[in-house]
């Protein structure tokens, strides 16, 4: 089974390939252009590596977010299309579950966070034991201090990882002290290849959707949509 995801969620667009359990090829790239000139490329180039076609994909596979509005469309509605084309299953994996899933096990609390600006993060919580990942709550979109004042209720070591990790660290390391990890920064981006190993799972506990049910998830509204209900008051 060859299952093929992307992640555009933030400023770094990943592609990868899973076959049977096992990755196969993965792309990642950060430097200009926009998700929407490098994405079919970068898909193009992870099968070409692989010898094999878009037809030979079993499943298709995107990150949904929360992350990048705009991001996150590109890489939604490029595997939609892919997908509807080809009349293959899609699936969508949240954006915080693949960036926990990519961590190995580690004994206390796993936090991703990405940055929402304004002292805000999009944050969840898990514990990983033996490979299998549960999540402690729902997705939240949450100032920093709400992010503290959870991560203190637990009372046990915290690996912090994601775009707001690197910005945040030094004020938590003051606050938390040797209860704080961080993992080397070529861990803390999203990748595409935990999107398709998430995927896969699904695909084999039957809990794939079809391309038209696939979408993004947005924990809270664009900029532009919060400015044009601002000015409607």
């Amino acid at each position: 089974m060859l299952t093929l995801a992307v992640d555009t969620s933030g400023l770094t667009a990943s592609c990868a390939a899973v076959e049977d359990g096992k990755v196969v090829a993965e792309v990642s790239t950060k430097h200009g252009k926009t998700h929407s000139q490098k994405i079919l490329p970068m898909i193009k180039t992870t099968l070409s590596m692989l010898d094999r076609d878009m037809k030979d994909v079993d499943l298709f596979a995107a990150s949904i977010g929360p992350g990048s509005f705009t991001g996150l469309r590109i890489g939604v509605v490029t595997i939609k299309g892919l997908a509807y084309s080809l009349k293959k299953p899609a699936y969508g994996v949240p954006t915080l579950d693949a960036l926990a899933y990519s961590m190995p096990d580690f004994n206390g609390i796993i936090s991703p966070m990405l940055d929402a600006r304004n002292n805000q993060v999009f944050t969840a919580f898990y514990q990983k034991l033996n490979g299998k990942m549960e999540k402690l709550g729902q997705d939240s979109g949450i100032t920093i201090k709400e992010w503290i004042d959870k991560a203190g209720e637990f009372n046990k070591d915290i690996m912090i990882l994601g775009d707001a990790a690197d910005i945040h660290l030094p004020m938590l390391k003051e606050i938390f002290g040797n209860k704080i990890f961080c993992p080397q920064l070529a861990m803390t981006f999203p990748r595409a290849s935990a999107t398709a190993l998430l995927a896969e799972e699904a695909f084999h506990s039957n809990n794939v959707i079809t391309a038209y049910e696939l979408e993004p998830f947005y924990l809270r509204k664009s900029q532009a949509e919060r400015l044009k209900n601002s000015q409607k008051k």
